[in-house]
């Protein structure tokens, strides 16, 4: 895998959130608007990028025993950090995330990466992963966001936009809203991706019923019924 494919398939071939399926709590609770969305994505990445430089560092250091415990601990560290960081710098978006800027230290998308990403393979590639799967997490928050704002507030960043402010659709910065938005985001992934499933054609090698029909194929067996 080169060093783009790395970057790129945490924003599209594996996003976290559409594709992986992680990180569903924060990305429906953060996504009501815009600003929070882009603040939920930043602190996300930076803990992501944080996490997996470091535990990359130390993987032949920490002991494969305690290695989750370890993890989780690197992980609040970050998480406290950037916390104090939001807090000195934006008051506005620290209400705005509330819970959900320090809940990021469960965040199965950063402990999922550490365990199955950094703690196998070098610094840069794991500051790399980091960084794609962060911009795939943000990239989704906002795509949300943007949906349930425009159409829910009638605003985009705040900012009022005609005729949607006054006829937008409250529903959606509900949960209710951000669980149909969240689906239809999903919905249209599966729709385009190029990684679908290939049919399997079974035949009758190794079907404990082989002997039964012949070696004749199902749709045979039931013509001749």
């Amino acid at each position: 895998m080169t060093k783009l494919q790395n970057f790129t398939k945490g924003i599209i071939k594996e996003n976290p959130v559409l594709v992986l399926v992680l990180g569903t709590c924060p990305t429906l609770a953060t996504s009501t608007n815009v600003m929070s969305a882009l603040g939920m994505g930043a602190a996300t990445t930076i803990v992501l990028l944080c996490s997996n430089v470091v535990i990359s560092a130390l993987r032949k250091t920490i002991p494969d025993k305690v290695r989750i415990p370890c993890f989780i601990v690197l992980i609040a560290g970050f998480v406290t950090m950037v916390q104090m960081l939001v807090k000195a710098f934006s008051p506005a978006l620290d209400e705005a995330l509330g819970i959900y800027l320090p809940l990021i230290v469960v965040n199965c998308i950063i402990l999922g990466r550490a365990e199955m990403f950094a703690q196998k393979n070098s610094i840069v590639d794991s500051a790399i992963d980091g960084l794609g799967m962060g911009a795939g997490f943000t990239l989704t928050l906002v795509m949300m966001g943007t949906i349930r704002e425009v159409f829910g507030n009638g605003t985009w960043l705040g900012f009022p936009i005609p005729v949607l402010s006054d006829n937008n659709i409250s529903i959606l910065t509900m949960a209710p809203g951000g669980f149909f938005v969240f689906g239809l985001l999903i919905a249209v992934v599966n729709k385009f991706s190029q990684n679908k499933p290939k049919k399997r054609e079974f035949g009758c090698e190794g079907c404990p019923s082989a002997d039964i029909c012949h070696g004749k194929n199902c749709g045979e067996v039931e013509a001749d019924d």
